[in-house]
């Protein structure tokens, strides 16, 4: 159940950091750009969801290939 959580944990954490950076590093598009920018945008996310099939299909986990020691304890833990 820890590890569950953990990896849960890991993963909010990593898409909120994400999208924030995203969003604030991103500027809008004009309008006469956005038709070009969606069509890019399904190709790459094409491209992702087969990329992250094939680790599946693997086995393959970020998250295995995240070390305990990376992950910040709580201070209960560390009795701090």
């Amino acid at each position: 159940m820890q590890r569950l959580e953990r990896d849960v944990g890991i993963l909010a954490e990593t898409l909120a950091l994400f999208v924030r950076f995203w969003l604030t590093v991103t500027p809008p598009l004009p309008n006469e750009a956005q038709s070009a920018a969606q069509l890019k945008g399904r190709e790459r996310f094409e491209g992702f969801v087969e990329a992250l099939g094939r680790r599946l299909q693997k086995g393959q986990s970020f998250l295995r290939e995240i070390p305990e020691d990376f992950v910040r304890k709580s201070p209960e833990e560390t009795g701090v």
